[in-house]
């Protein structure tokens, strides 16, 4: 999990994705969620081969999913020259020593997935920092699995074997690093408490919501900036702020990491002092991919993190984007069956969004497209009418230039 040991050069792993369906993660979700890890897999530099699901009414404690279904995995895995099996969930450390006696690969679950993706990612110190801590943090109550080639080596009283000490010796040290990291972030949140407290008391908007669903690319537009856009899962990891000026009016726009599903405990603590940009903020965008099937699902993921965070109960801009990649299908006029959502048009959906949260002094609707710039310039006019209001309250004595 060492965040510098990533060699370009080396050809793509090939992997198997596995993932339950359980009481409480039903069949459509099972697959979204398997789909999403597929993303991630990709977005880490590996290609994901095959999918297996079981319907399991939770997790086997010793190998997560069935000996049977383990099994056709190991030989699917043989006969394919595949690398790594990811499962889409938390794996204990006995889970996946037993795992990997079977398979005979390289074992990862979701949550060391995505911190690999960040370790990638990780531009600044601050960011560096807050990876290793939560890196750490998950490796340590896993350490036993490390020093299994020294176990026949282990006895009983008086029979202290090499690996038993070995792992006192790496929780040791471990701790320690733990520590260090700790105060370390310590002061990197104390020097950019420091630089927020000297922007002075500027009008703050962050763009918020989930991975990929373009905020970037609208700090872009907002901005007129060169933001760091791609079509990966955290393709921003770092805080980026840049100062904007409208109609005279200035005020700081900040685009974060985005949020997913299932996303590690420890990685949101570390976390959480990235997102003082979202915590102090006047105003929030909310940018949401509506193009994407499980949308709603996303939009409950980030509601759910801004109140951990304590960022909710804040004016909001719902910026619904990717209107121009909204598919939806059609039915047949004799077609019976209920509606569905995906049975809606855009303008169904917009219609049933804007009559059930319609927009109020709080929170404000729009639909756009960043990519065709479409409703782009409303979008703006929008955020300038709340950014002025703001501004006018803070300064009421403020002449316009």
């Amino acid at each position: 999990m060492n965040p510098k040991s990533h060699d370009t050069h080396k050809p793509q792993e090939r992997a198997v994705l596995v993932g339950l369906i359980t009481k409480n993660q039903n069949e459509r979700e099972a697959k979204e969620y398997l789909e999403e890890l597929a993303f991630l897999t990709e977005t880490a530099g590996a290609i994901p081969v095959k999918s297996y699901t079981q319907k399991l009414s939770s997790p086997d404690s010793r190998t997560y999913i069935g000996t049977g279904k383990l099994n056709e995995v190991r030989d699917f895995v043989k006969e394919n020259a595949i690398n790594v099996v990811i499962f889409d969930d938390e794996l204990s450390g006995s889970q996946i020593k037993n795992i990997e006696e079977v398979l005979g690969c390289r074992i990862l679950d979701r949550n060391t997935l995505i911190l690999d993706i960040f370790a990638k990612r990780a531009r600044t110190a601050q960011a560096k920092t807050q990876v290793e801590l939560a890196q750490y943090k998950y490796l340590l109550p896993r350490l036993t699995r490390m020093w299994t080639h020294l176990e026949k080596q282990q006895g009983g009283i008086g029979m202290r074997g090499p690996g038993e000490s070995e792992i006192e010796t790496d929780k040791r040290v471990i701790k320690e690093k733990l520590s260090r990291l700790k105060e370390k972030l310590k002061e990197i949140e104390k020097q950019n408490a420091t630089q927020r407290k000297q922007r002075g008391d500027m009008i703050r908007v962050a763009l918020t919501g989930y991975t990929n669903v373009g905020k970037s690319t609208i700090m872009n537009l907002i901005s007129k900036s060169d933001v760091f856009a791609e079509n990966k899962l955290f393709a921003t990891l770092d805080t980026t702020v840049r100062k904007v000026v409208y109609d005279n009016i200035p005020f700081l726009l900040s685009d974060t990491v985005g949020f997913i599903r299932k996303l590690p405990h420890d990685l949101v603590e570390s976390f959480k002092s990235t997102l003082d940009e979202v915590r102090e903020a006047d105003i929030l965008i909310h940018v949401v991919d509506i193009s994407h099937p499980s949308f709603e699902d996303q939009i409950k993921v980030v509601n759910q993190t801004l109140v951990d965070i304590r960022a909710s109960n804040k004016m909001t801009i719902l910026v619904f984007n990717k209107i121009d990649a909204y598919r939806h299908i059609q039915r047949e006029d004799d077609d019976l069956s209920p509606m569905e959502k995906e049975h809606l048009s855009l303008e169904d959906l917009k219609g049933s969004w804007l009559s059930k949260d319609a927009p109020s002094d709080d929170l404000h609707i729009i639909f756009v497209s960043a990519v065709t710039r479409e409703n782009v310039d409303e979008f703006r006019k929008v955020l300038m009418e709340l950014v002025k209001q703001k501004f006018f309250i803070r300064y009421p004595n403020y002449l316009l230039g």
